[in-house]
């Protein structure tokens, strides 16, 4: 049986996106397609932002491209878009995190939030 493809209208605009290929640290659950990621300093890898974060990851600078699962293992190869437009209601956040707080700072690394399009 053929699968129906179904769109996250993730992507919210004509600004070219662009991929980097990161790796997510094992813990915490999988994770989905339009989770908001930041960057933990000491290691490099990228986990799930959230605003009470301590090890720089509270600053987020990423969306994830591809669902993914960190629970048991660090995910090598991972896509995660660094710049582009994408649609607030398709994103997902960590705790303490919503649209508004992290607009400034993706912003500041080229990517846009908008809220025009339903997701």
């Amino acid at each position: 049986m053929a699968e129906t493809y179904t769109p996250d209208n993730l992507i919210a605009g004509e600004t070219r996106t662009v991929c980097d290929i990161v790796t997510i640290a094992s813990g915490g659950t999988a994770l989905k397609r339009g989770a908001v990621l930041g960057k933990v300093t000491a290691t490099g890898k990228l986990i799930l932002s959230a605003s009470d974060a301590v090890d720089g990851s509270q600053t987020p600078s990423a969306i994830l491209a591809e669902d993914c699962d960190p629970s048991l293992a660090d995910v090598t190869n991972v896509a995660v878009y660094i710049k582009g437009e994408f649609n607030a209601n398709a994103l997902s956040f960590g705790t303490g995190h919503t649209a508004a707080s992290v607009k400034d700072a993706l912003r500041d690394g080229g990517i846009y939030i908008k809220t025009a399009v339903t997701a």
